[in-house]
């Protein structure tokens, strides 16, 4: 794919996966809208890259300011090519599920669920309307998308409902050459996954330290998937610390 003047957004920017993708992106041509909650951290992405980036503050869990961060997009660049929907939340860790306060359990499925759809829709959207038409949206789910760890309801029943997001999505867009994938990222080092390594629960009730990988290994990928032509997609992937224990986790 030819990047030059390819847009795209990166939800949950300021930090992590999302601002290691988004510096990738940056750094191989591509222009990049940096969405997040947080102004600053936003600002701080910018500043470590020297190319066409602009902070668009978000909460993707609002419809309003969902509908607010596309427009300005498409305001500043006329189109879309890429969205990755990155953001969102773990929720409280260690909590069992009959002591998961409804208040915590809305808020993770607000940001990792329907903050995803609502920012998928606002980029088909967009990808619909354009000309050239089409453009692709990348999924972040997490291989809690298929295993899940202990206590951990809310964050991996979002995750596994990404998937569904992800294939209905791709289906959807089948008529309009709007590709849709999704990366399934085990044990990335960022803020989220500190715990891991000092020692997390296992399936078996035991805590152990589990190995991580740079974000930047994710990164790569994303940029391999959304450098590939609309007639081809990356439909899963799944990147992770080589060691962790994911297969045959429990």
């Amino acid at each position: 794919m030819d990047t030059s003047e390819k847009t795209a957004v990166v939800t949950g920017a300021g930090s992590g996966i999302g601002r290691s993708v988004a510096l990738t992106l940056a750094e191989a041509g591509w222009s990049v809208a940096l969405a997040g909650r947080r102004t600053e951290k936003l600002a701080e992405t910018a500043s470590l890259t020297e190319g066409d980036t602009f902070c668009v503050r978000a909460d993707v869990s609002s419809p309003d300011e969902v509908t607010a961060l596309f427009a300005a997009v498409r305001d500043r660049w006329g189109r879309l090519d890429l969205l990755f929907n990155n953001a969102g939340t773990a929720g409280p860790g260690g909590v069992t599920v009959e002591d998961l306060p409804y208040s915590a359990w809305r808020k993770v499925v607000d940001t990792n669920l329907t903050g995803s759809f609502l920012c998928a829709q606002a980029a088909f959207r967009l990808m619909k309307e354009q000309d050239p038409q089409g453009g692709r949206i990348i999924n972040n789910g997490s291989v809690s998308a298929h295993t899940p760890r202990p206590n951990s309801i809310a964050y991996t029943a979002t995750k596994h409902a990404l998937t569904g997001l992800t294939k209905s999505l791709s289906l959807d867009g089948r008529p309009y050459r709007i590709a849709c994938g999704q990366i399934d990222i085990g044990n990335a080092a960022t803020e989220m996954t500190e715990r891991m390594q000092r020692g997390i629960p296992q399936a078996n009730g035991e805590l152990a330290v589990e190995p991580v990988m740079a974000a930047a290994d994710v990164a790569r990928t994303v940029l391999h998937m959304a450098e590939l032509p609309l007639e081809a997609n990356v439909q899963f992937a799944t990147v992770l610390a080589t060691a962790m224990p994911y297969v045959g986790r429990g």
